[in-house]
């Protein structure tokens, strides 16, 4: 076995004997399944989302010079003639890009020189008669199938590391593209892969309006296709971990479930893991990278953009084209290609049955909620300032001070909102109130109550019991106390015994004539 070819099982095998191990060994009866025009993958998706895991898995399964039918007998993977025949059957390539680019400079080597050295090094240890220590690895690769009629497996990780980063330099990604070219696009490379995996954050690097290596089946946080259920932890995994060690399952959906792919919901499998091994919610993936990821990009100077994340920021959904996304983190067109970016970061997820973005969690939301209170001098954090003072007001029932901030939050922050029903103006308060997710839990509309449907519920987080329940109830061109009055006849109040002490009244109306705010808070005291 050697570093690149043929690595053999040993890292899977100790991986999948860890206590909190979650058998995802079924994509491999997947990516056999694909035909010959679908053998070159490209699954992109958020850090520490398991793509190291699953590389190690693909290397255990299709290498060489080892038999593993030992380790995956017990696992999940379906056992017929196609996987068993396919086992251990090819020579194997594996390469951490990262890890060689980041080696490559610290040697004030070129990477690409790097990489084909040692990879050819190996090739032409197993086959001297075969290949020059002089080949570029795509001839080496092509002569060896044409002699021996054995097709590779090609499996790179963090194969975007090159193009992704900010700082990259310009010249050797372009240097790195044409490697992957030379590999995987010239006429041979049909026959000598049996299948090439690409795994990063990124799907694949788009030049001039078309793919660099357009061959390559596309997978990511944007459409997963049939392999969503294999990013990251789905739900009943997630649920069967907190029953076989004893953790609040509600707790763990409210902190970091929300990525949709497909029919399929997804944790992030180092949070999840993390949460009940310490016995604590908090932010444990997103401690893996930094704020910049964050400040970097929002802070891009595209008119709207600071608007639709703290409309994402305040619960509600953002409608968004992703398919002009572009495909790196340096050059930006529009607010749309930010946007795409931080979903395939993990800071943002999407639907696609409605095409829109949203925040996914409350992980993400404290993400957000700490850049903005450490950032004093831009849009975000004087926004939430805003909020705070908008949410004291609605604690101190001080309905006129309440309207008067919530008519500037409007003007100043979210002016393309144009009224024209209850649903727009919703999507205002719910914006208004963004600090609140400090205390509560995501705010939900149309929440079925009492005698009908309440606007607006905030529920206090679990550690927040001494908060009130709030319930808002949004009027047009009528009156805020018509709003209250709404909510006293329909009993909304006595259907939320259980959930906190007191409950807070807000009625809110909008004045199409004078366009302005108004509201009244009451507090009703629910035990008694």
């Amino acid at each position: 076995m050697g570093r690149f070819l043929n690595k053999g099982n040993k890292k899977f095998a100790e991986f999948s004997k860890t206590k909190y191990f979650v058998d995802k060994t079924e994509l491999i009866n997947r990516l056999l399944e694909k035909d010959i025009t679908e053998k070159f993958i490209c699954n992109s998706r958020p850090r520490r989302f398991g793509k190291s895991v699953t590389a190690d898995m693909l290397v255990a399964y299709f290498s060489k010079g080892v038999d593993s039918r030992p380790l995956f007998e017990p696992l999940k993977c379906v056992k017929d003639e196609l996987f068993l025949s396919n086992m251990n059957r090819y020579d194997t390539i594996f390469l951490d890009i990262q890890a060689q680019f980041e080696a490559a400079h610290e040697r004030k080597e070129h990477p690409q020189k790097r990489i084909r050295e040692l990879v050819v090094g190996e090739l032409k240890q197993i086959y001297p008669a075969i290949v020059s220590e002089d080949d570029i690895l795509a001839d080496a690769l092509s002569k060896i199938y044409e002699e021996t009629g054995s097709p590779f497996v090609i499996i790179l990780d963090e194969w975007d590391y090159p193009v992704r980063e900010p700082a990259a330099d310009p010249a050797e990604a372009a240097d790195y593209i044409e490697f992957l070219r030379g590999i995987f696009k010239n006429s041979d490379a049909k026959e000598y892969i049996r299948i090439a995996y690409l795994t990063g954050i990124l799907p694949i690097l788009r030049t001039k309006g078309q793919s660099a290596i357009n061959n390559f089946t596309e997978y990511t946080m944007v459409h997963a296709a049939d392999l969503g259920a294999y990013i990251g932890f789905t739900e009943p995994e997630v649920r069967a971990l907190c029953e076989k060690f004893h953790t609040d399952f509600d707790k763990m959906k409210q902190w970091y479930n929300g990525y949709r792919l497909g029919d399929t919901c997804l944790y992030n499998p180092l949070s999840v893991v993390k949460a009940i091994s310490n016995h604590d919610f908090t932010q444990y993936w997103t401690a893996t990278g930094t704020y910049a990821d964050i400040s970097e990009l929002i802070n891009q100077n595209f008119d709207g953009l600071r608007e639709a994340v703290i409309r994402m920021l305040s619960g509600n959904s953002l409608p968004l084209r992703v398919s002009d996304g572009k495909n790196d983190l340096r050059t930006f067109l529009n607010k749309e290609e930010v946007i795409t970016a931080l979903i395939h970061l993990g800071y943002f997820a999407y639907d696609r049955r409605t095409k829109s973005a949203y925040v996914p969690n409350k992980e993400i939301q404290d993400v957000f909620h700490h850049y903005m209170e450490n950032n004093q001098n831009d849009n975000l954090s004087k926004f939430l300032k805003q909020s705070e003072k908008i949410l004291h007001a609605l604690m101190i029932k001080d309905g006129h001070q309440a309207a008067k901030l919530i008519q500037n939050v409007h003007n100043d922050f979210v002016s393309s909102i144009e009224y024209h029903d209850e649903n727009s103006l919703s999507c205002t308060i719910m914006i208004a109130l963004i600090s609140s997710f400090a205390y509560y839990h995501k705010p939900i509309r149309e929440f079925p109550c009492g005698k009908g449907f309440a606007d607006l519920v905030y529920l206090p987080l679990p550690e927040c019991v001494n908060r009130p329940v709030i319930v808002v109830e949004l009027k047009w061109n009528k009156s805020a106390k018509a709003a209250i009055s709404q909510i006293k006849n329909r009993q909304y109040p006595q259907s939320l015994k259980g959930y906190a002490g007191d409950i807070l009244l807000v009625g809110i109306d909008y004045d199409k004539s004078t366009k302005e705010h108004e509201c009244v808070i009451e507090m009703e005291d629910l035990n008694s």
